[in-house]
């Protein structure tokens, strides 16, 4: 094999349907895994074990990202039969704390989707397009990615919903509510004529993550809000959080954002807390003051019916 590296690329996007952005990252950790100690084929656990002082600046995150590319690789490697011994427990195993994401409050989202009405009743295409983005950021949870590269044939002209490609290639169906409708269909009809995306870009193709980032924040200065809180990830954490607090069942929250593991949509229990925990004292027996009661009085009626 000339190149296990590519080799190992072309597997993720042909058997496991990795994502273009996925396959590029690990394409860089693995190079640079290389770059360090050489011919990773041949690399013994003696080589991988430098790693750990070569990396040693990088976050535990970052570290942790590294790590499991070339554990894969070297799984990747033994299956292929080009190797028979797994060197990759060398590797370090840095403890990851996965962060609560950023949020806004409804008052701060008010403001935000305050602007963006404004700018969008002016009658100008930029404005009812910065609507219809955030209108789908907030109102769909798609991910910045989703949202860009989003083709005219996803969006049915009599259904409630979006069909989305997600990370691996997965395909899920998003409701879009009344009002997101509406700003989508005032963007259609100022969008520029002809081609494939719903957010076209001047310069040919679909509009650029970079470039809605950019225009997010642009929209959050012009709303009194602080810039550095807001990103289209920063939205579909609200949009997540929202519903949570709206009484969304955790199963559908993980079919609405399209997570594959249901560990991932876990996150939002700890940001959710205190409604969960008013959840168990106004629903669980124990946690009235009915229930309590009744708790109370239920050895009395055990002792009654005991009696002759």
């Amino acid at each position: 094999m000339s190149d296990p590296i590519a080799a190992f690329l072309a597997m993720l996007a042909a058997e496991r349907g990795a994502a273009s952005n996925t396959i590029a990252a690990y394409g860089r950790d693995l190079r640079s895994a290389r770059a360090e100690i050489g011919d990773l084929l041949t690399a013994d656990s003696v080589a991988l074990a430098r790693l750990a002082e070569a990396w040693s600046d990088l976050a535990p995150s970052s570290l942790a990202r590294k790590a499991s590319a070339l554990r894969q690789f070297y799984g990747f490697l033994a299956d292929e039969g080009l190797r028979s011994d797994d060197p990759s427990a060398a590797l370090p195993r840095p403890r990851t704390r996965r962060p609560l994401p950023r949020l806004l409050g409804h008052g701060e989202i008010a403001a935000l989707f305050a602007r963006a009405e404004e700018d969008a009743r002016a009658g100008e295409g930029e404005g009812a397009r910065m609507l219809a983005l955030i209108e789908l950021l907030y109102g769909s949870g798609l991910r910045a990615t989703e949202l860009v590269s989003l083709p005219m044939a996803a969006v049915p002209r009599d259904a409630p919903f979006l069909m989305i490609t997600g990370k691996g290639g997965q395909q899920r169906m998003v409701p879009i509510s009344a009002r997101a409708g509406a700003a989508l269909a005032r963007w259609l009809a100022l969008r520029p004529g002809g081609g494939r995306w719903v957010f076209p870009s001047p310069r040919g193709g679909h509009l650029t993550r970079v470039r809605l980032f950019q225009l997010l924040r642009d929209l959050a200065l012009r709303a009194g809000l602080d810039p550095e809180k807001v990103s289209p990830h920063v939205l579909r954490h609200a949009f997540a959080t929202h519903l949570l607090e709206g009484g969304a069942d955790l199963r559908v929250l993980q079919t609405l954002l399209g997570h594959a593991d249901i560990a991932t949509t876990q996150i939002y229990t700890h940001v959710d807390a205190a409604r969960l925990v008013a959840l168990v004292n106004s629903r669980h027996p124990l946690g009235s003051e009915a229930g309590r009661a009744a708790q109370n009085a239920a050895p009395e009626v055990d002792q009654a019916a005991s009696q002759p």
